[in-house]
C-alpha cells in the first residue's frame, strides 16, 4: 500500500474570542487533539471560515501553530483566494514554514470563466511562488465555488509542473467524478482525496489517499481507524457508522452544527460563536442535535475541557 493512501486531514473549526478575533490557545489545543487521533490538519480550509479570516490572521495563526509545536509536515494550509497576489502570499508563507502542501481552491468570485484562464492562474501562482517545495492540492468544490476543474485542466497542470501539482480534494460529492480522478491521475501518484467521509472506502479500494472531511473534526478517531483498516473484515461496517454520523451533522448548517458538539463536548461555550454572515445554531437546533447524537451514543474523547 502507498505510504500516501489511509490517510485524513480535517479542516480545522476556528474559534473565536468574544470580539471575534481568532483564539489562538484553544486553536493550538483542538489542533493537537486531532493530531492525538491520527488525523492531519488542513488548516483554513471551507469550515475553518478561511473566507472568513484576512490574510495577515491566516499567515500569524499559521506562524503561532508551528511556534506552538505543531508538526509542519502534518498541515496542509488553505492558501487559495480570489486575488492572485493573496493566494502568492499565503502560499510562499506556508511553504517557507515546511508543511506538508497546500490546499488551493481556485478563484471563485468570477463564474464560468474557461480552462484556459484557471490554468494561467495556477500556473502565475507556481511561477511566483518559484520554490521546488511547493506541493499544491487543488481544491474542486462546485457546489460552493461553481467553478470545477476539469479532469483537462488537471491533466493539463500535471504535465507542466508534476513536481508541485501533487493532489486534490473532491469536494463534488460526486462519486463518478472522484473514481475519474483517481483511474486517470493516481497510477502516477497524483493523490486524490474525497471531500467526506461518505466515500471513504470506495476511494481507498479504488486506489485513492484517504478523505479531507468537515466532521473529522468531531469524529476524527474512528475515521481515521477506517483509513488505517481499510482491508478488515468489518470495513463495511465501519463505514456504515461513519455514514450515519456524518448525516447527523448534515441535518443542520455543518459549521455551526461543528462548532456546537465542540462545545458541549468540551464544555467551553464559546466554541459555538461563528464569524458573520454565518449564525450559531438557535436554541431548537442545539437541542434536535444534541438529541440525535445522544441517541446515536456520539462522543468527543479527549477534548479537553476549558
Amino acid at each position: 500500500m502507498s505510504q500516501t493512501m489511509g490517510r485524513v486531514w480535517s479542516p480545522v473549526i476556528t474559534p473565536f474570542t468574544t470580539e471575534l478575533a481568532p483564539d489562538r490557545e484553544r486553536f493550538v489545543a483542538q489542533c493537537r487533539w486531532l493530531l492525538a487521533n491520527d488525523v492531519g490538519l488542513a488548516v483554513f480550509g471551507t469550515n475553518s471560515e478561511a473566507n472568513s479570516l484576512s490574510v495577515e490572521e491566516k499567515i500569524r495563526l499559521l506562524d503561532f501553530l508551528i511556534e506552538a509545536g505543531i508538526p509542519a509536515e502534518r498541515l496542509m494550509p488553505g492558501t487559495g483566494a480570489c486575488a492572485l497576489p493573496d493566494t502568492v502570499a499565503q502560499t510562499r508563507h506556508a511553504v517557507s514554514k515546511g508543511v506538508e502542501g497546500v490546499l488551493m481552491l481556485p478563484p471563485f468570485y468570477y463564474k464560468g470563466v474557461s480552462d484556459e484562464g484557471l490554468f494561467r492562474y495556477f500556473s502565475e501562482v507556481i511561477e511566483r511562488v518559484g520554490d521546488d517545495r511547493l506541493r499544491i492540492y487543488l481544491y474542486h468544490i462546485p457546489p460552493v465555488s461553481q467553478v470545477p476543474l476539469s479532469l483537462a485542466l488537471i491533466e493539463r497542470l500535471l504535465k507542466a509542473y508534476p513536481n508541485n501539482i501533487i493532489g486534490v480534494k473532491d469536494s463534488s460529492g460526486d462519486w463518478a467524478n472522484t473514481l475519474a480522478m483517481i483511474d486517470n491521475f493516481s497510477a502516477d501518484g497524483f493523490q486524490v482525496y474525497a471531500g467526506s467521509e461518505h466515500f471513504l472506502l470506495q476511494t481507498l479500494r479504488a486506489g485513492g489517499a484517504g478523505c479531507i472531511s468537515a466532521t473529522a473534526n468531531v469524529n476524527p478517531g474512528p475515521i481515521a481507524t477506517l483509513a488505517k483498516t481499510w482491508h478488515a473484515a468489518d470495513a463495511d461496517d465501519q463505514q456504515a457508522a461513519l455514514t450515519g454520523t456524518r448525516k447527523l451533522f448534515e441535518r443542520f448548517p455543518m459549521i455551526p452544527a461543528l462548532k456546537a458538539a465542540t462545545a458541549r463536548y468540551s464544555d467551553i461555550e464559546h466554541w459555538s460563536r461563528v464569524r458573520p454572515p454565518l449564525l450559531e445554531l438557535n436554541e431548537q437546533q442545539r437541542g434536535e442535535l444534541f438529541v440525535l447524537l445522544d441517541e446515536a451514543g456520539f462522543d468527543m474523547p479527549g477534548l479537553a475541557p476549558d
